[in-house]
């Protein structure tokens, strides 16, 4: 398909408008080096071209290049931060789609300390939005790896997660209301701050977690907290994941709401850790065994925060580490005794998916199922894996205390070229399958994208499916925000 000589024509005027520093056009070898980033995302799974990126600097910019779409049957595909994993951000190989990039729309446009409320604009990175709410000596508790680079907006498009939905839930429980555009250029304006507001259908709730495919968001009004007055963070070794499940209902009992996170590492990526990452691996030495060096079959890191001190928060963590290791649930375990390490034990943490890139491929799943069930779907799981595939190797972390696990399968050296994606269609098929069977879900917070796409209709509910078409054909007739993410609509 190509585009009419209208469409290149408005298309043109539209880049006289948004300016050298608005429009970014293929052609130039200049032009194509800055575009390449964009066209590619982070796992190097996906790569795409664009007709054009547009990066508009405010609200009315994102109108005036969504409306011109619109008119002329020109697909967008909303982009911030481009740190997502499952393909939604790029644009397919046609070079008809233009990527629309929000990362210039940086302001903070209001902070209500009294209201514990602020606004943002979609472009502004999340570590910005964490800045300005320190800076108030308030909290935004959203928290992942990629916060130096990933935006608000990406972060509400796909309800990110990480690591402390735990205490203070996912970007949905985080967001109080929203700007956006919707396909036909019109701005819907829902910046409310209100923790109550019943009068009408909640669309904010439509358009978070909907991957650009239902509206471009703008700017969102974000829910703030407290800063905690005190923190602590152990590792933890134990045994089984049943041992590790039983120290999270034992943590849910005696720390109750100052419970912030209970990760959990299986053995395997830990190895990957101490093998491609060395120094982020350090501060798990004192939980490695001196006689035989071996490590533990799970490694937990659990972290607490107080309203009183630091020191309270210690305590509190120690007596629940006392009781485990009396209980026979945990047999070490290292408390943090500065902030520095603190901090080292989360970088530990989050560099497990960089030490996994850097291993080689594997066939990467982001699966939720309830606590209680998974012990039962690893122990499942993992038996099939091996009687179907030896040679293969489950590199298993995750979000414990939510019940969403990172459950990836690194294949045997003679499927890592051509047989892959087979061996990665087969392994997809027994994770779900199982996942679903323990009442779970395939995408847990890395959403749908393109990556899984298809196979959402054969795990999700029909009727489910059928509402989700008829919502995207009421507010995106012509199919023109992120087709082919998410759904695949006629």
């Amino acid at each position: 398909m190509t585009h009419s000589a209208d469409a290149l024509q408005a298309l043109k005027a539209l880049a006289e408008r948004l300016g050298p520093q608005g429009w970014l056009q293929p052609g130039t070898a200049e032009a194509n080096q800055a575009l390449q980033p964009h066209l590619t995302d982070w796992r190097q799974r996906y790569s795409g071209k664009a007709l054009a990126m547009a990066r508009p600097l405010d609200t009315a910019q994102v109108v005036d290049v969504v409306s011109t779409c619109a008119a002329h049957g020109i697909s967008i595909v909303p982009q911030g931060g481009n740190t997502g994993l499952v393909g939604g951000s790029v644009p397919d190989n046609s070079g008809t789609q233009l990527v629309l990039n929000l990362q210039r729309m940086q302001r903070i446009r209001h902070i209500d300390a009294g209201n514990l409320s602020l606004v943002a604009e979609a472009g502004c990175t999340l570590a910005a939005v964490q800045a300005a709410a320190d800076a108030q000596g308030l909290l935004f508790p959203l928290s992942l790896a990629s916060e130096g680079s990933c935006t608000i907006g990406g972060n509400l498009a796909t309800n990110a997660g990480g690591t402390q939905v735990l205490r203070y839930g996912t970007a949905r429980e985080l967001c109080l209301g929203l700007e956006a555009v919707m396909a036909d250029g019109r701005v819907w304006n829902g910046l409310t701050s209100l923790r109550k507001d019943n009068s009408g259908y909640a669309l904010k709730d439509l358009l978070v977690g909907s991957e650009g495919t239902l509206g471009i968001i703008t700017a969102a009004s974000l829910k703030l907290y407290p800063k905690p007055a005190g923190q602590a963070c152990a590792l933890v070794a134990c045994q089984t994941l049943e041992q590790a499940h039983e120290l999270l209902k034992l943590a849910r009992q005696q720390l109750n709401a100052g419970l912030v996170a209970f990760e959990a590492m299986a053995q395997l990526p830990v190895q990957l850790l101490m093998k491609h990452l060395p120094q982020a691996a350090a501060c798990l030495k004192p939980l490695v065994q001196t006689d035989t060096g071996t490590l533990p079959c799970w490694t937990l890191l659990v972290e607490v925060v107080s309203a009183v001190s630091d020191a309270h928060a210690e305590q509190v963590l120690a007596q629940w580490l006392e009781g485990g290791m009396n209980n026979g649930l945990a047999f070490d375990g290292v408390m943090a005794n500065s902030l520095a390490q603190q901090q080292a034990m989360w970088h530990m943490r989050e560099s497990i998916p960089l030490a996994e890139k850097t291993e080689g491929r594997m066939v990467k799943h982001d699966i939720a199922v309830p606590t209680s069930s998974m012990a039962r779907f690893v122990a499942t799981c993992g038996r099939l894996i091996a009687e179907r595939w030896p040679l293969a190797q489950v590199v298993c972390f995750g979000h414990l205390g939510d019940g969403n696990l990172h459950y990836n399968v690194q294949p045997a050296p003679m499927q890592q070229g051509a047989d892959f994606e087979s061996f990665e269609t087969a392994v997809n098929a027994v994770v779900f399958e199982q996942a679903v069977a323990e009442g779970g879900s395939i995408s847990a917070e890395h959403g749908i994208g393109l990556l899984r796409s298809q196979q959402l209709p054969a795990y999700k509910d029909a009727t489910a499916m059928q509402l989700m078409h008829q919502i995207k054909l009421a507010l995106d007739p012509q199919n023109l925000l992120n087709p082919s993410r998410v759904l695949h609509c006629p």
